[in-house]
């Protein structure tokens, strides 16, 4: 049975998955890892949400506040035995509510070219490519998306 919690930073099963996450990362950005790392702490994620099936944790993201009108989508990562079983895209669905919820009018991101699948994921939820933000501002591996949620 697959079931989704809210949550903050705090919660270990998230650092637990934020840690494979970045095991990731860390081969798949290569020698840029370190500047993304930089931008991707987790103690001030107060919007955390969990993916649990059977009890077990396979799945996480968060939001925080980019700016008053949008929320940023931080931290995603589903295990890969867990998937194309569709819990990336429940997982953000919720972030989505959530933000709505919260006030926010759109979900921005940055993903990396060299996460195909997370491209797919964003594609396939209806996110548009936008020019690239913030820190992100020409780092070619990066691309950035955003969703209108009213």
């Amino acid at each position: 049975m697959l079931r989704i919690e809210r949550t903050t930073h705090k919660n270990e099963h998230f650092s637990g998955l934020v840690a494979q996450l970045d095991a990731y990362l860390s081969h798949t950005d290569g020698d840029e890892h370190d500047f993304y790392h930089q931008y991707n702490g987790i103690e001030h994620l107060n919007q955390v949400v969990i993916a649990y099936l059977d009890n077990v944790a396979v799945g996480c993201g968060a939001i925080k506040e980019f700016d008053t009108d949008s929320a940023e989508v931080k931290r995603m990562y589903v295990s890969p035995k867990t998937r194309g079983q569709g819990v990336a895209t429940l997982l953000l669905k919720e972030l989505e509510k959530w933000a709505t919820e919260l006030g926010y009018k759109s979900c921005i991101l940055e993903t990396g070219k060299r996460q195909p699948e997370a491209i797919a994921l964003y594609t396939k939820n209806n996110y548009k490519t936008i020019p690239n933000y913030g820190q992100y501002e020409g780092m070619e591996n990066s691309v950035c998306f955003k969703k209108d949620l009213v």
